[in-house]
């Protein structure tokens, strides 16, 4: 706002031309602003311009000289500036005043050149005041523009204007950075006023939409950009120029003249001011995005596709299941990856063929093991018609699907019209074979499937494969194990002399659904001479092909043993021994030697092995245990509580160095006994004491049927365990009735042979056994006489009958019978053959006090026929 003195005279120029005095235009201003009501009368000063002029940020000051070279005017900006009262300034040399005395003789013609009609414009330095605080004011240069002019008189006079230097310089500046910053700026500027139109824009708008930056002077956002984003950046300019809050980092998406293509700003919007503080418009910064926008959607992808594939390998492969595996694949993608997936393996593979066939066209047949979709009923792109789950199907020799899997590599499925718009067919490769196909699909709306997502779903169908080709291989060997296992067991229901048996096995897993390893459980009822009853109950420690494997060594010998008529105690002392030849290449000896030093072998080599082997005698309806390790058996007498018996465990098979003690228990009629492996009664989360003590609970009344309490007890524990093999072998005493058994001394004479075979005619006769008297007649004379000539001792003569007949002869002699053939001249040595005969099975056995050679015939009404002794008799020559 400038300042100009309330009086003033007419001056004139060079050429001697008269002008309107000063005092005349103000005096017509003033009269104006009256009668407008801009100013009042009295007011020192007044406005000749609007807000926001010029005059609101430089300092300019008048005074006028009079014809005698002194002033006569100071104005109030003056006096502001040069810091000099008008009382003062008034009658004042302004030469003398502010000029340095070298340069005042210079001023003084300076002054009567202007007093003659010559304008003057030049620098003068001068001292501003002092601040309110005391501050003593500084040194600066004024630039005086000093105007000739005429007083009331007609005499010549001056009127000069002060401005100060410094604020013009500043105003120099910071036009020259603001016009640098706007002109040079890599930034495109915007410059909005109040009515929401361009006022200017810098040269990088301009290379962006085209043109030089005047011809964008008028527009608005409506040219730039689609309507809805043009009317939403009008409401954030209003809201900017309102409440005068500025916006950062604001996304405008939009076109540029020419291109079709997507593009990004970031925008920065703040309002301006003039300096009085009046809002005159918006400025806008924008910067272009769209390759950083680019960049953090494919940086955002990568990190998806990482997530995606660390959670694929978290999830996929938890179980060793074909189908339970295609699920989890399915389980990833859908929805995070597609909108739709199936997973379709090779039937073959799925039958368990070594490989899978049909790979020469990828026409052969497939299964569709999983189907997973987030679009409800939506087929696949070109599928005529739906693949339910389970169903068996083959694709085309000339589809994308068949060339996948011919070719092992990924193909794009076009689209053939509905709701998908990409498909990808991705062949599942594990190990260098083909083992089935996966395909993912996105539907319309979602975007297609590029380069990356190809790689993700081949990353990830390869991921499922060799899961899924795992998973096969353990079918395969579990399937294998169980069958080896399984024939390995007694088959059907086993059958016992004085015992009714009631056996089950149960693999590993089996109540839960989940395929697992088959373990090392077993169990086997073996007949022993004199109707004996071997019962035995193993398990193999360890899991898999190698546990099977070794449970069959060991049952095999197990019942070689027994057919030994060994002791228990020492059939577990040798199987102890080949236990420990198991898990040694030089088989039981070098096991034998390795025995006597430190041994070294690799725990995984190393077999170990509990078990419980009982032989029980139906006759006197006693049983002899022995334990390596296992758990004790359970006993439950009729009308009593369950209980264990106390048999001491001993150490596990494998282990050596130990002996085995035995416990014979007599057993009432009607009781029942229970040997079980550690799978029934012990899990990880219930502890043994609890799965004894449950399993002694379960067996509340024995005498139900047999089967009936082997199904409750798997049904009261399987709800609990089931995480092992479990064995179970129950069996109720039934003891050989009184008048089953003819038992007779015979003293060491040779009266006593004759005397054996009338006994033995007199219980077959009363057992209604008279088609065997003849063959047993004389089988009993053989073996009476070989013990009258070769034994020691009373002999004793014992008969039993159950499902066959069987004949014992006991003596106390240690020297066991030899069969041998006898020669075409010997008179004797034809005995013994003669037995083997006319016999089903004979054999003889070691007792505590001697030995017992035995003969068993079948009874008339059995399986096996009776052998003509007359024809027997003749074989032999």
């Amino acid at each position: 706002m400038s300042e100009i003195p309330a009086k003033a005279t007419e001056s004139e120029d060079p050429s001697g031309r008269a002008r309107r005095t000063a005092a005349q235009a103000p005096a017509r201003a003033v009269e104006g602003a009256l009668a407008l009501g801009e100013a009042r009368p009295g007011d020192a000063l007044w406005q000749s311009s609007p807000p926001g002029s010029i005059y609101d940020h430089i300092k300019v000051a008048s005074f006028s000289v009079g014809p005698d070279g002194l002033v006569d005017q100071w104005s109030l900006r003056a006096e502001q500036l040069l810091g000099i009262p008008a009382a003062r300034a008034v009658g004042m040399d302004p030469i003398e005043a502010f000029i340095d005395p070298g340069l005042r003789e210079r001023g003084q013609r300076k002054m009567a050149e202007i007093l003659d009609g010559r304008e003057w414009t030049g620098l003068v330095p001068f001292r501003t005041p002092a601040h309110s605080d005391g501050t003593p004011g500084e040194d600066a240069l004024a630039e005086v523009y000093v105007m000739p002019t005429r007083a009331e008189s007609g005499e010549r006079a001056a009127l000069c204007i002060v401005v100060d230097v410094r604020v013009l310089r500043r105003i120099e500046t910071d036009l020259a950075a603001s016009q640098s910053i706007f002109g040079q700026s890599p930034f495109g500027f915007v410059l909005i006023d109040t009515e929401l139109r361009v006022r200017r824009v810098n040269a990088r708008f301009a290379s962006v939409f085209g043109g030089v930056p005047d011809d964008h002077r008028g527009r608005s956002v409506h040219d730039y950009l689609p309507r809805p984003e043009a009317e939403r950046v009008l409401a954030t300019l209003r809201r900017v120029l309102e409440t005068g809050e500025s916006l950062t980092d604001m996304h405008i998406t939009g076109h540029v003249p020419g291109s079709e293509e997507r593009r990004h700003w970031s925008v920065n919007l703040y309002r301006v001011h003039s300096g009085t503080g009046r809002p005159i418009g918006i400025a806008w910064v924008g910067t272009d995005i769209t390759a950083r926008r680019a960049a953090a959607r494919e940086a955002a992808a990568a990190r998806r596709n990482l997530a995606l594939l660390n959670e694929a390998g978290a999830r996929i492969g938890n179980s060793l299941d074909l189908e339970t595996t295609a699920r989890e694949l399915l389980d990833v993608a859908v929805p995070g990856f597609c909108d739709l997936a199936s997973v379709d393996l090779y039937q073959g593979l799925l039958a368990g063929d070594e490989t899978p066939p049909g790979l020469a066209d990828g026409s052969a047949e497939l299964r569709r093991v999983a189907y997973a979709s987030a679009v409800a009923d939506l087929p696949f792109t070109g599928a005529t018609t739906t693949v339910p789950v389970g169903a068996v199907h083959h694709f085309a020799f000339t589809s994308p699907h068949a060339d996948a899997l011919r070719t092992a590599r990924t193909r794009h499925v076009p689209p053939e019209g509905g709701a998908v718009q990409s498909t990808l067919a991705v062949p599942m490769v594990a190990h260098d074979t083909v083992v089935g196909l996966a395909q993912f699909s996105r539907t319309k709306g979602s975007e297609p499937f590029g380069d990356r997502d190809r790689d993700l779903a081949v990353e990830l169908a390869a991921r499922a494969a060799v899961c899924i080709d795992n998973a096969r291989l353990y079918r395969r060997e579990h399937e294998r194990a169980l069958i080896l296992q399984r024939s390995l067991l007694p088959p059907g229901d086993p059958v016992a002399s004085g015992l009714d048996i009631a056996c089950r096995y149960r693999p590993g897993n089996a109540s839960t659904g989940r395929p697992s390893e088959v373990g090392g459980d077993w169990f086997d009822v073996i007949e022993l001479p004199g109707h004996r009853t071997a019962l035995v109950v193993g398990d193999v420690m360890g899991r898999g092909l190698r546990a099977a494997v070794a449970m069959g060594e060991l049952r095999t010998a197990v019942r070689t043993l027994a057919q030994l008529d060994l002791e228990p105690a020492e059939v577990l002392s040798q199987l102890d021994e080949i236990a420990r030849g198991l898990g040694t290449p030089g088989g039981i000896q070098q096991a034998t030697r390795a025995a006597r030093r430190p041994r070294e072998a690799d725990l995984s080599e190393v077999y170990l092995a509990t078990c419980v082997y009982a032989v029980y005698d139906s006759v006197t309806r006693r049983c002899t245990f022995a334990n390596a390790g296992h758990l004790p058996p359970v006993l439950v007498e009729p009308g009593e509580s369950a209980l264990m018996l106390d048999v001491p465990p001993g150490m596990p098979l494998g282990v050596g160095g130990e002996p085995f003690e035995e416990v014979e228990v007599e057993l009432p009629e009607g009781a029942l006994l229970a040997l079980y492996t550690d799978g029934l009664v012990e899990s990880r989360d219930h502890p043994l004491d609890e799965g004894l003590q449950a399993f002694v609970g379960a067996l509340t009344d024995p005498s139900r049927p047999l089967e009936d309490v082997c199904d409750h007890v798997l049904t009261t524990l399987d709800t609990h365990h089931g995480e092992d093999d479990i064995a179970l072998l129950m069996a109720r005493v039934q003891g050989l009735p009184s008048d089953s058994v003819g038992d007779w001394t015979l003293p060491r004479e040779p009266r006593s042979v004759g005397r054996a075979r009338e006994y033995a005619r007199g219980q077959l006769l009363s057992w209604d056994l008279e088609p065997l008297v003849d063959t047993t007649e004389l089988l009993v004379s053989e073996l009476v006489t070989n013990a009258l000539r070769y034994g020691e001792g009373d002999i004793r003569l014992r008969l039993l009958l159950d499902r066959t007949l069987v004949c014992e002869v006991w003596d106390s002699g240690l020297v066991q019978p030899r069969r041998r053939r006898a020669r075409d001249t010997d008179e004797g040595g034809r005995g013994l053959q003669l037995v083997g005969l006319l016999s089903a099975a004979w054999g003889s056995r070691r007792t505590p006090r001697g030995k017992t050679v035995w003969f068993e015939l079948p009874l008339p009404d059995g399986e096996g026929g009776v052998v003509d002794p007359a024809e027997a008799l003749l074989s032999l020559f």
